[in-house]
């Protein structure tokens, strides 16, 4: 045998061996997921889907969420040509079902969030995906964000302390 069908048959079985590791199995990646805690969602989150599809332009609502005393702070424009900062307390808890259920109530004598959300995923990796318990059509995806964006903030009205 001359060198390069040596070449030519050892290049072969190594792209035979690299290949071999890759299959379809059933061994697929599941990523992590988290239990639904006060701990595993504090911190800032934005609307990412509503109804699988991404917010138009212009549109944004950012939630963030405070675990020593339950309480959230939302900024949002969609539903006003106005951003908005809502702020009001959160509840976490399991119904007769295991599900985690998330609601929560406005400041102000504002009244009780129109829906409450079975969260069905909330991931390691910081998605998690809200599903309203009286309407399973209504869902909404939040991906972690470092912070609610300053020109959110200032356009929104809110007063920093």
């Amino acid at each position: 045998m001359d060198v390069k069908t040596i070449f030519r048959l050892m290049a072969f079985f190594l792209a035979m061996f690299a290949f071999q590791g890759c299959s379809d199995s059933d061994d697929a990646y599941s990523e992590p997921t988290l239990d639904v805690t006060p701990a595993n969602i504090a911190g800032t989150w934005m609307l990412k889907e509503w109804n699988g599809v991404e917010l138009q332009k212009g549109t944004y609502c950012y939630i963030v969420f405070t675990r020593k005393d339950r309480t959230f702070t939302m900024f949002q424009k969609f539903d006003s040509m106005y951003a908005r900062c809502i702020t009001g307390t959160y509840a976490i808890d399991k119904d007769s079902n295991g599900d985690y259920v998330v609601s929560g109530v406005y400041d102000y004598q504002m009244g009780e969030w129109n829906n409450s959300y079975i969260v069905t995923e909330l991931y390691a990796s910081g998605s998690m995906l809200w599903t309203a318990k009286e309407n399973p059509d209504d869902v909404c995806r939040y991906v972690r964000c470092d912070e609610v964006p300053e020109e959110v903030i200032k356009e929104s009205g809110y007063k920093t302390e």
